[in-house]
Order: structure tokens, then sequence, then C-alpha cells
């Protein structure tokens, strides 16, 4: 059964006008769980799913980089899907797109006919197409289904920025483009991207470490990694921010810090940290297939320590 959708109207963007939360505040990039022989574990794909929404997580993004999607078949793409849309009542968007659009479109609309509640549409990696190239790509992404489609922006895994010219035009241009991942690192130019968007884009934080200046600017919510772990915090820090409490949610901020530097790094890259965590809490995701490759020894020892620290700082 297709999940319900929650919508809202929360703070307040650049414009001036309500910010539109398409797929709530808080959303998770999901690690996919892999048995010991390197299978997909769907048994376990539907436990973390249930678990990350009793967390607090509004909505879950499946098959991202973070769950290892250039690793996965078509076919474990499309089992992922269905399962989690299964285990959750929360919207589920569906990471189908990526370097051939042709096939990128494809599995976007048999994604479609699984119930996922939106779409993440991916700036082409590796071929590094141009500007009127890329604009092709994501439009042909939009016209493929009527889901939602969430742009994903992040030059340094794609090697490409999408332009602010693009974005805005694709956005007037596609009432389903409903808005923008953003790990692209320049806040000050996400504002004036938001300026120029049509009422009702919403820019969600790509970068865990920049969510908190990101929604100064008038993001509306974050999908994150560290949200494994720390959903609850985002919750609060959210919370906090929507009231006015602006000195809370800087404090809420700081207390993420360590996690925000555990996520990922040149030696344990995303997703390898946040599995090792979530074996350390006793969900057992398994390890990254190549070429991400297994965790370093010692690596769950670290994450119990962050995630102690963490906890203890919540008071």
């Amino acid at each position: 059964m297709a999940p319900t959708i929650r919508t809202g109207r929360r703070g307040d963007n650049v414009t001036g006008e309500p910010a539109s939360t398409p797929f709530g505040r808080v959303l998770t990039a999901m690690v996919t769980p892999m048995t010991e022989a390197g299978a997909v574990d769907l048994d376990v794909t539907q436990q973390l799913a249930r678990w990350l929404v009793a967390q607090g997580n509004d909505g879950l993004v499946v098959c991202g980089t973070t769950g290892e999607s250039p690793t996965l078949t078509d076919a474990e793409k499309l089992s992922v899907f269905a399962a989690v849309v299964e285990a959750v009542d929360v919207p589920v968007v569906a990471g189908t797109v990526g370097a051939d659009t042709a096939h990128s479109v494809e599995l976007s609309q048999q994604a479609a006919a699984l119930g996922v509640a939106g779409i993440l549409s991916l700036c082409p990696y590796y071929n590094r197409p141009s500007q009127t190239g890329i604009e092709a790509h994501l439009r042909a992404v939009a016209e493929a289904t009527s889901l939602p489609n969430l742009i994903y922006d992040i030059p340094v895994r794609t090697g490409r920025k999408i332009s602010t010219d693009v974005l805005v035009r694709i956005a007037s241009g596609h009432s389903n483009v409903v808005g923008v991942k953003d790990a692209a690192g320049s806040p000050a130019e996400t504002a004036r991207m938001l300026s120029l968007a049509p009422k009702g884009f919403s820019v969600y934080s790509g970068d865990d470490a920049l969510t908190l200046p990101l929604m100064a600017i008038g993001a509306v919510g974050v999908v994150g990694v560290a949200t494994h772990w720390s959903a609850p915090d985002h919750v609060e820090m959210f919370d906090a921010w929507e009231a006015g409490q602006v000195h809370s949610a800087q404090k809420i901020h700081s207390r993420l810090i360590e996690s925000f530097g555990f996520e990922t790094s040149e030696d344990t890259p995303n997703p390898i940290p946040a599995k090792a965590m979530m074996r350390s809490l006793g969900i057992p995701v398994g390890q990254c297939r190549l070429p991400m490759g297994p965790a370093p020894v010692g690596l769950e020892d670290i994450a119990r320590s962050v995630y102690q620290r963490l906890e203890a700082a919540r008071g």
C-alpha cells in the first residue's frame, strides 16, 4: 500500500512565504542491509526501516549513495523499495536515477508501480554532461511519472554542480519537482536559488553539518546520514528553530558535531561508519560491498563511544 505523504507548512523561506515540507522534516538516507555473504537482507531492511521511523524519522530515502546504489542491481533496488514501502507508513523516496537517462526513466517508472512516494533525481555522474544535458536529464525523469521529484545536487560525487538557473527552470516548469537535496556546500547560492524558485519549492539539507546554516536561509528538512542514530536530536533542533529558540538549536547542533565528523572521513567514507553504528546498536546491517569494503577493525568501538557521548550530552 502506498504511504500517506505527510505535508505541512513550517518556517519561512527567503521570500517570506511559508516553506513546504513535502516529505516531512527529518529523513534518513538509509543504508542497505547485507548478509554475511553480501546479499541484500530484506528482513533486516524492514527491521531497520521500522526502527528509523520509531526514532522520529518522517521519511526514508532508499538506495541512494548511502544505500550503496552503485553496487545494487535493478532487481535488488526494486526489492528494497517494495520491502520498505511494505514496512512503514511514512514517505519512501526511491533512488532510481543514475548516469544513464533512459535507464533512470525506466527504473523510476518501475518504482512508481511499487508505491514509493517520490523519486530522488540525481545529477548524472562520471560522464560530466553540460548544464543543457543535466537539465534535459532531470526533465526526462520528472516527466517519467507524476511522483514528486527531489533533485539531488552533490557535485563532490557527481563532478557537476547543477546551476541555479537550471534548478529554477525545472522547478518552474514541472509541478512535481518539489525540491532539492542540497549537498553543494554553498548556503549563499542556495539562498539566491530560493529567492528565484517558485512558491513551495523546498530545500532539504544533504550535508548534515550544514543543516542548521541551511535552515537559516529557508531549508525545511534534512536527508541525513547521522540521522540513523540522531533523529530525536534533529527533531528537537527543528522544533527549537521553528519556535524561535535559536540558541537552543545551536546547542543541539553542537551536540551533533561529533556525529557529523564520524559519519564520513577519508579513511572511512560514508556509508562505512553508518553501518558500523547500526551494528553497534544491535541492527545486523552487515558490511559494505566492494569497492567500499569492510570496516576497519575497531570502528564499532568508536561508534559506541560516539553514541554514548551523544546520549550523555542529551542530558
